[in-house]
């Protein structure tokens, strides 16, 4: 997968985990709705000012964003387990997130993806 998807594709999930819309995000880091849809797809990169904006808005790493480990090792377990409980303990009190979050388990689960 190349860069520019792989970015777009966090982007994506990370927004619409902390439960915004692409209108609203481009308007949080001062760009254009249809420019972020071309930086979600792959079709554009990001500027490092975009970068720097993407990142303050989500309130994540470089290395959250830019991450594509894809294969387990032995001790993943713990450490994906103690990274949900953050994940969960970070929406707690934000009742509109804490739901998506359950939709999506609920949705995996009963479509024995789990």
């Amino acid at each position: 997968m190349n860069i520019k998807k792989l970015l777009g594709e966090k982007v994506k999930l990370h927004r619409k985990m902390q439960g915004y819309t692409q209108e609203k995000f481009a308007e949080m880091i001062d760009i254009t709705p249809r420019n972020l849809n071309r930086i979600e797809s792959g079709k554009n990169f990001v500027t490092a000012q975009t970068l720097d904006k993407i990142l303050s808005a989500l309130n994540v790493s470089p290395g959250i964003l830019f991450s594509c480990k894809y294969l387990k090792e032995e001790d993943d377990d713990d450490n994906m387990l103690n990274q949900i409980y953050a994940f969960i303990d970070k929406i707690k009190f934000k009742p509109q997130q804490l739901e998506k979050t359950y939709q999506l388990i609920k949705i995996l689960s009963e479509n024995g993806n789990f």
